[in-house]
C-alpha cells in the first residue's frame, strides 16, 4: 500500500483489504446467529458508498436472503452535511419482514435518522442496522447500531466504496486523509561501476538528505552485534537469503535515527518488488512515499572496461575476472527490469545517461531530481 492521491488531497493506508474482509465475514456470522433458523432478512444497502461491503457481506451470509438498496446522500466533499435528501426508495412490501440495513460508515447519525424515519410505517418484524465503521466521536443521535463492524477515529477515509468527490470508491483498502508528503525520497540505482555512490553523496549534500547504503547498514548491524545484525548473520552464515522482513527492519531503524531528515536516498534497496512493496507500505505509514527512482545507465561494455581497471588497484577480486563481472550485470538487470516495470506504472522511473564526466551526471540527475 502506498500513499494516493485524489483530486486535490492525499491519503495514505489505514485498513487492508484483508482485514476488511475479515470484519465483514464477523459481521455475517453475528447477524445469522441471531437470527431465527428459517427466516429470511431483507438486507438493505444504503448506496453508493456500500456497493463493495454490501457485495461481500451478502456472500458471506450463510443463508437464504433478499437484497435491496437505498440511494441516500449527507456528504459534500469531505464533510458530512444535515441535509440528506432521499433518491432512491424501497418497492418491496415489507409487512411482517425482518430488514437489516447495511451501513458502509456511520457517523453524525444524520443518514441513519433518514432510514429510522424511511422504515417507520412500513409495519417491519424488527429493523436492524449493522455498519462496516462507526465514528463515535462524533455520533449525534439516540439511535440503536445492532452491529458494529469496526470503531474508528473521526478522519476522512476513501475506498472499498468511500469516495472523495466520486473518486477512490475501486481501491480495495481503505485510506485516510493526511498531509502533502514533505519529504524528497528516492530509490537510486545502477550497475556495477556507475558511479552511484559517488553520485549519492553529491546528492546529499546538494539536497541535506540522508544516504542509506543497505551494504553500509548490514555491516554496522553485524559488526555492532545489533540484535537484527546477529540475525542476518545467521542467515548469511546458513547460506541463506537474509528475509525482506529483517532488511526492512534494519533500514526502519536506519529512518527513525534521522526523523528530521528532508529527505532519504535508499541505495541497495529495494531489490525486488517485494521489497519496493514493502518499502512503500513502511513509508506510506509515515505519510511519506518514494518520489522517483533514478536509474543511471551505462554500456556494458564501457563498465566492464571501467571495472577491470579498478580492479587493478581495489584488490577486489571479482572486478578482474570479466566472467564475475558480466554475471553480476545479468543479476543487475533481472532486477532492474522488474523494479522498473514497478515504478514506472507508478510515473516514478528516471533513466540517466551515465556516460559522461561527474559533474554532468550529477547535473543530469539534479535536473530530474528537482521536478520531483
Amino acid at each position: 500500500m502506498k500513499i494516493i492521491k485524489l483530486h486535490d488531497l492525499y491519503f495514505k493506508p489505514y485498513i487492508n483489504k484483508e482485514e476488511i474482509l475479515t470484519i465483514v465475514k464477523q459481521l455475517a456470522i453475528q447477524v445469522k446467529a441471531d437470527l431465527p433458523k428459517d427466516e429470511a432478512p431483507l438486507f438493505v444497502g444504503i448506496l453508493n458508498g456500500c456497493f463493495l461491503f454490501a457485495a461481500d457481506f451478502i456472500r458471506a451470509f450463510n443463508g437464504d436472503c433478499e437484497v435491496s438498496f437505498v440511494k441516500l446522500a449527507s456528504y459534500k466533499g469531505t464533510a458530512s452535511t444535515d441535509n440528506v435528501k432521499q433518491l432512491v426508495g424501497i418497492n418491496e412490501d415489507l409487512t411482517g419482514r425482518t430488514v437489516i440495513i447495511l451501513e458502509d460508515i456511520i457517523d453524525t447519525g444524520n443518514t441513519l435518522q433518514e432510514i429510522y424515519n424511511i422504515f417507520k410505517d412500513k409495519n417491519l418484524k424488527q429493523l436492524k442496522v449493522a455498519t462496516l465503521f462507526f465514528k463515535p466521536d462524533v455520533f449525534k443521535k439516540e439511535l440503536p447500531i445492532d452491529y458494529i463492524g469496526k470503531s474508528i477515529e473521526d478522519k476522512f477515509i476513501v475506498g472499498y466504496g468511500l469516495d472523495y468527490n466520486g473518486f477512490g470508491r475501486n481501491y480495495a483498502d481503505i485510506y485516510q486523509l493526511t498531509t502533502q508528503p514533505k519529504m524528497k525520497n528516492i530509490v537510486l540505482f545502477g550497475p556495477p561501476g556507475a558511479g552511484k555512490g559517488t553520485q549519492a553523496e553529491f546528492l546529499k549534500e546538494m539536497y541535506n538528505l540522508v544516504h542509506i547504503s543497505t551494504g553500509d547498514v548490514f555491516r554496522f548491524n553485524i559488526k555492532n552485534q545489533t540484535e537484527l545484525g546477529l540475525l542476518a548473520k545467521k542467515y548469511m552464515d546458513e547460506g541463506d537469503l537474509v528475509p525482506d522482513e529483517v532488511t526492512i527492519k534494519m533500514l526502519k531503524a536506519e529512518v527513525a535515527k534521522n526523523a528530521e531528515a528532508k529527505g532519504f536516498i535508499f541505495d541497495g534497496f529495494p531489490r525486488t518488488e517485494s521489497q519496493a512493496e514493502a518499502l512503500d507500505t513502511f513509508l506510506a505509514e509515515k505519510g511519506e512515499q518514494i518520489n522517483g527512482m533514478i536509474a543511471l545507465e551505462v554500456p556494458e561494455d564501457l563498465l566492464v572496461e571501467r571495472l577491470l581497471e579498478r580492479g587493478k588497484t581495489s584488490g577486489r577480486t571479482d572486478d578482474t575476472d570479466e566472467g564475475k563481472i558480466r554475471n553480476r550485470f545479468n543479476e543487475y538487470n533481472t532486477k532492474t527490469a522488474v523494479l522498473k516495470d514497478y515504478f514506472d506504472a507508478q510515473n516514478k522511473y528516471y533513466g540517466i545517461n551515465g556516460v559522461g564526466s561527474i559533474e554532468e551526471i550529477t547535473q543530469r540527475i539534479a535536473k530530474v531530481f528537482d521536478t520531483l
